[in-house]
């Protein structure tokens, strides 16, 4: 049988980082084996669900690369299959109708656990006679569909990660795979799809991994026996192990890539997240990534988001990038700055000045703004400019290198290195006095190139500027 995975996130907000690499590791997992990759949206919590949130999920994997092959498939469109499936269940006897309301339920969870019984559904219903369903249904009471868990023996399943796991049945209370408002519950709609669209292997977060018990007792109820390839993938954390959240970091796929982050660099850090290629090499390309992934490498253990490991990654894949298509990644970053003012030659080489240091695309398009600002909307930042205040000889310097620059030969680096020494000062002590008065602040691009991507007369504009703050004038 050809392999098929599937991607099947809920459409009820942002892409998270947990989300995205789930749906990586199934796609490279599909191009790695030669299978078919799907995207299935999981949608049959109507109440929360959202079409922003599926185009959403359809532009963020459009971003990274992760084309798929079939879908998107909505299980908002196949209700009725749900609903058949569980009117089977209901002939069959493996389900039954049920008409305690949410309240009641909660209310009878809390006085169990008051009283010392694990918590979970009673079986209040399960036995009903047709009289009592009618007596119900005249009443007008809410009625739900549950699934009739086994009484005794365990449930079993080999994991490719995580190896065999196994449950009492026991400890599984019987659950709601219908609502009282008629809409299938993510356990129903899943067994009946992956059975549907012979889905062979399901990639997917271990929060998810006590859920594939309810899952594969409805597939037998169905009357399938047979079971994909299940992997279930450790979780992502923040330092010290604690739950990623925003104290660690952006959490949505959308921050990453509004903050400049590459799609192949972020890529790239997700997939070593509970995986790692067998040679130990970080950074790769796509192709690489495709070759070399297999999920029966994935770790068990929890994997920890660093924001300043994904940053230098992403750092590495600029400085591999052919400069052409560099610049047009900062491009879009650069026109929402400075559009007014762009210049494409200049930018060009700015772009190319700051590659050898950048760790995002914003930060270039930051570096270069200098050069696009009218005097008008050019600022020198506070911290520079308290740095330049305790700077001694500071207007001295200014006026020398002015001076020089009013008077030097033009070429495409203006150096002036040799007028700070006759003040006596060393150049590595007071640059940054000059990176302010030229770039806004104490460090960007080489600052001799600056000078001259600048010119003259703008040079020299900004020299005066900073001369006048420092005095007052």
């Amino acid at each position: 049988m050809t392999p098929r995975l599937r991607f099947s996130p809920a459409p009820t907000g942002f892409m998270h980082i947990g989300n995205m690499r789930t749906a990586l590791f199934n796609w490279l997992q599909a191009r790695h084996i030669a299978g078919t990759f799907i995207l299935r949206i999981e949608d049959t919590d109507v109440a929360r669900s959202t079409r922003e949130s599926v185009e959403q999920i359809q532009q963020v994997l459009r971003w990274a690369g992760l084309e798929w092959d079939e879908g998107p498939l909505l299980q908002s469109a196949r209700f009725d299959l749900y609903l058949a499936a569980a009117d089977r269940l209901l002939e069959s006897g493996h389900a039954y109708e049920c008409y305690c309301a949410e309240a009641e339920v909660r209310e009878r969870n809390e006085e169990a656990m008051r009283a010392g019984r694990a918590p979970g559904y009673d079986g209040r219903c399960r036995d009903l006679t047709p009289e009592q369903r009618a007596a119900f249904a005249a009443e007008g009471k809410p009625r739900s569909v549950r699934f009739r868990t086994p009484d005794s023996g365990r449930s079993t399943f080999a994991d490719v990660v995580r190896g065999e796991v196994s449950v009492d049945w026991a400890t599984i209370a019987d659950f709601v795979i219908v609502r009282s408002n008629n809409t299938p519950v993510f356990f129903l709609a899943n067994a009946v799809d992956d059975v549907d669209m012979k889905i062979t292997h399901v990639l997917r977060g271990d929060d998810l991994l006590d859920s594939t018990h309810r899952v594969l007792a409805l597939r037998r109820a169905l009357g399938h026996e047979g079971q994909p390839v299940y992997a279930h993938t450790p979780m992502i954390v923040g330092p010290g192990g604690a739950k990623l959240s925003k104290r660690h970091a952006a959490v949505s796929v959308e921050e990453y890539r509004d903050a400049g982050y590459l799609p192949h660099a972020l890529v790239n850090y997700l997939a070593l997240l509970g995986w790692g290629p067998e040679d130990g090499r970080e950074v790769l390309t796509i192709a690489e990534l495709v070759a070399e992934f297999d999920v029966a490498r994935v770790t068990s253990s929890p994997a920890m988001f660093d924001p300043k490991k994904l940053e230098w990654m992403n750092g590495e894949h600029i400085r591999r990038m052919p400069l052409a298509e560099l610049v047009a990644a900062v491009l879009p970053f650069a026109l929402d700055r400075y559009r007014d003012e762009f210049e494409v030659q200049k930018f060009e080489r700015a772009v190319e000045l700051a590659q050898v240091r950048a760790t995002t695309l914003v930060q270039i398009a930051e570096q270069a703004k200098f050069l696009f600002l009218s005097d008008d909307a050019f600022a020198i930042d506070e911290d520079s400019w308290k740095k330049v205040m305790t700077t001694e000889r500071a207007s001295d310097l200014l006026d020398a290198v002015a001076n020089f620059v009013e008077h030097c030969e033009w070429s495409d680096e203006i150096d002036p290195r040799p007028v700070i020494t006759e003040l006596g000062l060393k150049p590595p002590k007071v640059m940054h006095v000059l990176y302010s008065a030229i770039e806004g602040s104490s460090r960007g691009l080489p600052l001799f190139v600056s000078i001259a991507l600048l010119g003259r007369t703008r040079s020299l504009e900004r020299l005066h500027a900073a001369r006048a703050r420092l005095t007052g004038a």
